[in-house]
């Protein structure tokens, strides 16, 4: 998996966590409700987005058990 997003401050979109975390909306968005993606932030009425740090923290973490599986 390729880690594109390199500022630990902010918020992203889920049109560009997508392109680095190549799931669909769908699968994204149950992945939400059952934890194990990270939870949304409301920005706005109509404004969803996720904390940048969480969503790094997310793709380290598919990535070592990526390597991990790899190992065995």
């Amino acid at each position: 998996m390729n880690n594109n997003i390199k500022t630990k401050i902010g918020f992203l979109r889920l049109s560009q966590i997508l392109k680095v975390f190549p799931v669909s909306k769908s699968t994204w968005w149950a992945g939400v409700k059952e934890g194990k993606f990270p939870q949304p932030v409301k920005l706005g009425p109509k404004i969803t987005a996720w904390r940048a740090e969480d969503i790094q923290d997310l793709l380290r973490s598919f990535d070592n058990q990526q390597k991990g599986a790899s190992h065995d």
